[in-house]
């Protein structure tokens, strides 16, 4: 679950890492009001999930609170990479000397978190990754050992970041375990030129497998504006992230979801979502599945890619033809079954004749029969 700047913001202050005052708003007319209180002259910054708001024209200054009004009332509603502002976040401006860039970051594959730290923090930071990697310092952290002072001042040096920088790597380091997150990001930390160390901008991802501990998060990081197809998919306890596709996929794993949206990709379409039904393809989890991604408009074929494991593909097969019996199926369904008793998985759909529903033996070859059919709904 990712959090808007506002609710890290908060999370880091929680945790001792400085920030300047802020405040967020829903209305222009609370922007003056928040300017007013914060000083007048203000930073008005977009709450919204995603990157690259500032080249976007979400992050403006505002010289007083008439301006900070005129300027939330530019922002609010603005669409920012297909996602609307629905609030802003005023916040005090600071002299900023120098731009740094520090990030904690769970490593799968190595099975150990990942400090990433740069002297060179900002907006450009993407572009100093990939054309300058020396310049980005990557540590990593023994999850049993830490962030402790030792290896604060380590990253810091391995990053060239001034030493006062080390307090607030051990303070992110806290915000990352004691909050249960996958990333945490600030960006940039500041050196003001009264000498301060600031977090200005912050990143913050929540792991959802936590949620039974941290019960506050369904008060404080709920979101109100969320995708409403995101929320119907977790009140059936679905795997579901809404995209911005016509493709709408549904597999089993995540792994194998993530190649299906890849192949799909390669196909020349795009996909609509991404939703895992796990290892028990169950009649009633396909039916859901199905019911969440025919409520999408956007999606104009879907295509049911499962590889038999545990679950057979028989049993995934008769899923399907009982979700069939429940849900309207109103748009092509292709499906590929491969893996543990796919024949009879075939069998069973073929059975059923579906006029909507068709079989494709191969990932790449459903793949693309499926992007065609997107093409023809539209």
């Amino acid at each position: 679950m990712d959090l808007y700047e506002h609710q890290a913001r908060e999370l880091f202050k929680a945790h001792g890492i400085p920030v300047p005052d802020a405040a967020v708003v829903e209305a222009p007319r609370e922007a003056r009001a928040a300017a007013e209180l914060l000083g007048g002259r203000v930073v008005v910054k977009a709450q919204v999930k995603t990157g690259g708001r500032g080249k976007a024209g979400g992050v403006k200054m505002a010289a007083d609170p008439v301006s900070a009004e005129l300027t939330a009332r530019q922002i609010l509603g603005m669409d920012i990479k297909g996602h609307v502002v629905r609030s802003v976040m005023l916040a005090q401006p600071v002299d900023i000397e120098a731009e740094y860039y520090v990030s904690y970051v769970l490593d799968r594959a190595a099975g150990t978190f990942l400090a990433i730290a740069s002297a060179e923090g900002g907006m450009e930071i993407e572009e100093v990754a990939a054309t300058r990697p020396e310049a980005v310092a990557r540590i990593p952290v023994d999850p049993a050992e830490g962030v402790t002072e030792a290896k604060a001042a380590e990253i810091a040096a391995a990053a060239h970041l001034p030493a006062a920088a080390a307090t607030v790597l051990q303070q992110l380091w806290q915000v990352l375990t004691r909050e249960d997150a996958l990333l945490v990001e600030v960006n940039p930390l500041v050196r003001t030129t009264d000498g301060r160390i600031l977090a200005l901008d912050g990143k913050v991802t929540l792991d959802d497998n936590a949620r039974f501990r941290q019960a506050r998060w369904g008060a404080e990081h709920t979101d109100p504006h969320g995708d409403p197809l995101e929320a119907a998919a977790a009140a059936k306890g679905l795997n579901y992230v809404k995209l911005d596709g016509r493709v709408g996929v549904i597999g089993n794993g995540a792994g194998l979801v993530m190649s299906t949206l890849d192949v799909v990709a390669g196909c020349g379409a795009e996909p609509a979502n991404f939703l895992d039904i796990g290892g028990g393809a169950s009649a009633q989890v396909m039916a859901d599945g199905l019911s969440v991604i025919l409520s999408d408009p956007d999606v104009t074929s879907v295509f049911v890619n499962v590889f038999g494991g545990i679950t057979a593909c028989d049993a995934v097969a008769e899923g399907i033809v009982q979700a069939l019996e429940s849900v309207c199926l109103t748009k092509p369904l292709v499906v590929r079954l491969d893996g543990n008793n796919a024949a009879r998985g075939r069998a069973i759909l073929d059975g059923r004749a579906h006029p909507l529903v068709e079989q494709v033996t191969t990932m790449d070859g459903a793949a693309r029969r499926a992007a065609v059919l997107a093409e023809q709904g539209v």
